[in-house]
């Protein structure tokens, strides 16, 4: 029976990853606030990635920020862009340094027990674009993940709204399926509890009579000779055809404000985990090993057409083989250190001849100096 430390320390859960995603307007930013004060509170501070480059201010210290490695900005001024054109080229920007980003979680995977990541405003630029589906892929296949779809509570008591953020939901859901051949998990967080609690939005999803009634109360619902509008007849169609989704959800009502709801939030989240083990990284641990598969295929297929090569090339060059020697003392050492690095990761201290970008150098409190910011 081993009782080592070392032993207890190596059977450490891995941290869970958190992915939020929701539309412009939801409060992602605030229940990210919310959320990573909750853990502090409960003395298991997250380690959190802001990924919106285009953002004035965050309520909460990311431990690694965006704008500390692209000039969101200055990539609109280069690249001749408009707002959200800059926002999706510094987010690909930023994904060809992703690795280092990797790389500075995997030295907290010890100490943390969550990874939280702030997704841009605009949804669409996130999940409907490459950089987005790398950045989730990177960290899906590092750590157990979960999705958290945010959905501002007070604009979805209307059928119509509630039933476009419900598309919207599954849209994502079939999109991450469809990269991953599999589902990721995923919870529909309702914000904004303390203005609009969301026990009517529950109601919707698992009685389909329900939301029928209350589409046929909404007023536009119907013409003037009192015959159902098409809007009223696709919204009745829809809503059979998500009640298959509604099956496989996870629901939770938070508040972002109060806090209200937060710890229900992470009841769920360590529910995802169970879900990622069973439904996600086989899948995963399958394709990793097929991929290997066909890439050592490639690998051994390309060796034997070279070593044909140079049998054929001996045969009709026997005076060369002499020269075809490797010498290992002549082969100049390459340095492997990439000096580049710009991904900054804020409790870390600067090292020497790290690249500090000074016009977003944070100042200090015994500093009296005003650093010129963009903008």
């Amino acid at each position: 029976m081993d009782s080592s430390p070392g032993s207890s320390a190596s059977e450490r859960k891995k941290p869970i990853a958190i992915i939020t995603i929701g539309m412009a307007g939801a409060g992602k930013s605030t229940f990210v606030q919310r959320i990573n004060s909750y853990l502090h509170s409960e003395n298991k501070p997250p380690y959190v990635v802001n990924l919106d480059p285009a953002v004035a201010h965050v309520p909460f210290e990311a431990n690694i920020d965006i704008r500390d490695t692209v000039n969101y900005q200055e990539v609109m001024k280069q690249y001749n862009l408009g707002p959200n054109g800059g926002i999706l080229t510094a987010l690909n920007l930023f994904t060809t340094k992703f690795d280092q980003v990797l790389g500075l979680i995997e030295k907290r995977t010890e100490t943390v027990d969550y990874v939280i990541l702030d997704t841009p405003g605009q949804i669409e630029i996130f999940t409907w674009s490459a950089s987005g589906a790398i950045i989730t892929d990177a960290i899906a296949s590092s750590l157990p993940t979960v999705v958290a779809y945010i959905i501002d509570t007070p604009r979805t008591t209307a059928p119509a709204t509630f039933m476009s953020n419900m598309l919207y939901a599954c849209r994502v859901r079939l999109r991450l399926a469809i990269l991953y051949k599999t589902k990721l998990p995923f919870i529909l967080v309702f914000n904004k509890t303390d203005v609009q609690p969301h026990d009517f939005a529950l109601t919707w999803m698992h009685d389909f009579e329900e939301f029928q009634a209350a589409l046929a109360a909404h007023s536009g619902t119907r013409d003037a000779e009192g015959e159902p509008t098409y809007m009223n007849s696709l919204m009745n169609s829809m809503s059979l055809v998500l009640d298959e989704f509604y099956k496989h959800l996870k629901a939770v009502g938070v508040s972002s404000t109060t806090g209200q709801g937060v710890k229900d939030f992470f009841e769920a989240v360590e529910g995802c985990r169970e879900e990622y083990e069973k439904e996600y990284l086989p899948e995963l641990e399958r394709a990793r090993a097929a991929r290997e598969k066909t890439l050592a295929d490639a690998k051994a297929d390309s060796m034997n057409r070279l070593m044909k090569d140079l049998a054929v090339d001996r045969a009709k060059n026997p005076g060369f083989v002499a020269q075809d020697r490797w010498d290992p003392e002549a082969e100049e050492e390459e340095d492997d250190d990439d000096n580049d690095t710009n991904v900054i990761d804020r409790n870390e201290d600067h090292w020497p001849g790290q690249y500090i970008d000074l016009t977003r150098a944070q100042r200090h409190g015994d500093e009296n100096i005003n650093w010129p910011r963009p903008g």
